[in-house]
């Protein structure tokens, strides 16, 4: 009895350790492709500098009766094609944004109860070995699919 116990405890750790071990993996690789895409992104920034400089210089040469009408006119369509811009960013579809988002809860509670049913209906022969492994896939999926989870902004962001 207490070897069935140990293996079932030594299996949620093993599976819990396996998670963390699957999140640490995940930050660290997050964290170097974030270090490239700011990289990239900074040195995009400096190249928008220069152009913007450039249109600015030869904007200058210009009438000030033309930037005065581009400014009036063009401030509210920026704002409109702006506005546009960010609606077009989300998805056409609410319900597979809603399917994206519950995937892995669903996927978690599915796996738990799969964990328990074993557990009440397998004969005793067949119980601990069925359930340790169990015990270990749930563990792990569970620490490492929310371990892993960041917010969209985050996401958003480091693109």
């Amino acid at each position: 009895m207490e070897s069935e116990w140990f293996g079932m405890a030594a299996s949620a750790a093993g599976g819990g350790l396996f998670g963390v071990v699957g999140t640490v993996l995940g930050r660290v690789a997050g964290y170097f492709e974030t270090r490239q895409q700011n990289e990239f992104e900074q040195a995009r920034w400096v190249y928008e500098a220069d152009m913007a400089r450039l249109t600015m210089q030869a904007r200058q040469a210009e009438a000030e009766m033309d930037i005065q009408k581009a400014d009036t006119e063009g401030s509210w369509e920026g704002l409109r094609a702006s506005v546009e811009a960010d609606a077009a960013l989300n998805s056409a579809y609410p319900f597979v944004d809603a399917i994206r988002a519950l995937t892995r809860p669903a996927l978690t509670l599915l796996l738990w109860l799969i964990t328990a049913l074993v557990f009440f209906n397998v004969g005793e022969a067949l119980k601990a070995r069925i359930v340790e492994t169990a015990v270990f896939a749930a563990t792990a999926a569970t620490l490492w699919w929310f371990g892993d989870r960041t917010s969209p902004s985050v996401r958003v962001g480091a693109l």
